[in-house]
């Protein structure tokens, strides 16, 4: 049977969303959890994953129609299956449990944001939807004790003791096999290769995305441990740099030359890159990177690490903007949402324990600045109290630095039109000035 493909609901107040991108032409073929569709909101701005491989036909919505919650917007067909006429499709209507609620263009992982297509309503008791809601816990992801499989309260409070449980010793989690995730949007010219921060994914870049534009094709790399990356174990900056190299050259491979870009520890690990891939690179752009400094707000890292509810993470999620305002508590329960299996905590914990010893970023990028032949343009928060902004005084002459008004440590978050806009004037003049 065809698979649909439908309109998820990915806040508490939409009744509608706005179709920006398909990822798959009508007829191509997509794998379960590949990107399909992009989709925006008053609130948030977010890529969907497919709910299942198949070939994609009977596409009813194109890019720039605003639609219904829980309308049918094609189908999948596995190989090999007949593809007739379109399937009778439930009219639409709003999705009956949200998925956790981003706010102000939070993205919110696919996870969260694309529950796979069904027709069958989640029965469960209003006390159990709101324990969901509140927990930011998917109901899909629960099976029911109660009556013909209705989810019962006591079955949502038993989930959330296994997410809120302590983050394990460093010993108790384990390590998986496998290369680091990533994942790419087409365009054309050269492609910009972005690396998150700790404790963040690939899908915090997703305001500054829809800032950007869809013009320029994206690679997205997940640090280990991080996103869809497998955790693995690292015993140092060192460690950790060496497989972002080889990630990089496997992501480039079909590429002569790419711009790159990173944010806090991923702009450490862009200078790593950019230090010893130069000639790859037309340009660097680094947005309030670590590894210029000593000095690093590791009670906010531990807390972020450590917190097993969205009580506890929202006022450590807070200390990264300039405006506490900007983190609402539907962001804080999208945002623990992610962050729910212990083991991927314990293994943040970890790789925190190697780079972030004593307080202290214990890895310094420095030299490798000095060294730097690359158009290079650091973006700095005037208000970031996570990483000092006279860290970017380390840079020379050569090196543009911005000053962000209104932003703290995540101004691509924070106020990605303007981000975005030196960005482009960035690239473009690295572009014009390699001819």
């Amino acid at each position: 049977m065809p698979v649909e493909v439908i309109l998820p609901k990915v806040d508490m107040d939409m009744s509608h969303g706005t179709l920006s991108a398909w990822h798959v032409a009508e007829g191509e073929l997509v794998r379960q959890g590949a990107a399909l569709f992009d989709i925006e909101t008053d609130k948030a701005a977010m890529e969907v994953e497919s709910p299942a491989t198949g070939y994609l036909h009977h596409v009813t919505a194109k890019e720039g129609d605003r639609i219904a919650v829980g309308a049918v917007i094609g189908w999948l067909y596995a190989e090999g299956e007949e593809v007739g006429p379109a399937p009778a499709a439930a009219a639409p209507a709003p999705a009956e449990e949200p998925a956790a609620k981003p706010a102000e263009t939070v993205s919110a992982p696919a996870e969260i944001a694309a529950p796979v297509a069904q027709t069958d309503k989640i029965r469960a008791t209003p006390a159990a939807r709101k324990a969901a809601r509140e927990g930011g816990i998917a109901l899909a992801s629960l099976t029911g004790s109660g009556p013909r499989g209705r989810i019962q309260g006591s079955d949502v409070a038993q989930a959330l003791a296994v997410y809120r449980q302590p983050a394990a010793s460093v010993a108790e989690w384990s390590p998986q096999p496998g290369p680091l995730a990533v994942s790419t949007r087409g365009g054309e010219g050269v492609p910009l290769v972005m690396i998150h921060g700790f404790t963040a994914d690939s899908q915090s870049w997703m305001p500054l995305e829809k800032a950007m534009g869809r013009a320029r094709p994206l690679i997205r790399i997940d640090l280990p441990g991080h996103g869809k990356s497998p955790r693995r174990r690292i015993a140092s900056f060192a460690d950790l740099a060496r497989m972002l190299v080889e990630a990089f050259d496997d992501a480039t491979r079909a590429h002569d030359q790419v711009h790159l870009l990173g944010h806090s520890l991923g702009g450490a690990l862009a200078l790593a890159i950019a230090d010893i891939r130069a000639r790859k690179l037309t340009s660097l752009s680094l947005i309030a990177p670590a590894g210029l400094g000593p000095e690093v707000d590791a009670e906010a890292l531990t807390g972020i690490i450590r917190a097993s509810r969205a009580e506890s993470l929202a006022p450590w999620l807070r200390r990264l903007t300039a405006s506490p305002d900007t983190i609402t508590d539907d962001y804080a329960r999208a945002a623990m949402a992610t962050r729910r299996d212990p083991e991927l905590r314990a293994a943040q914990a970890d790789m925190a324990q190697s780079l972030f010893a004593d307080s202290t970023q214990c890895f310094d990028l420095r030299p490798a600045l000095a060294r730097l032949e690359t158009p290079a343009a650091i973006l700095w928060g005037r208000e970031d109290r996570i990483l000092p902004a006279r860290h970017a005084l380390a840079a020379g002459s050569e090196c543009a630095i911005h000053r962000v008004e209104g932003a703290g440590h995540i101004p691509q978050y924070e106020c990605p039109e303007p981000v975005a806009r030196i960005l482009a004037r960035h690239l473009a003049g690295a572009e014009a000035t390699a001819g």
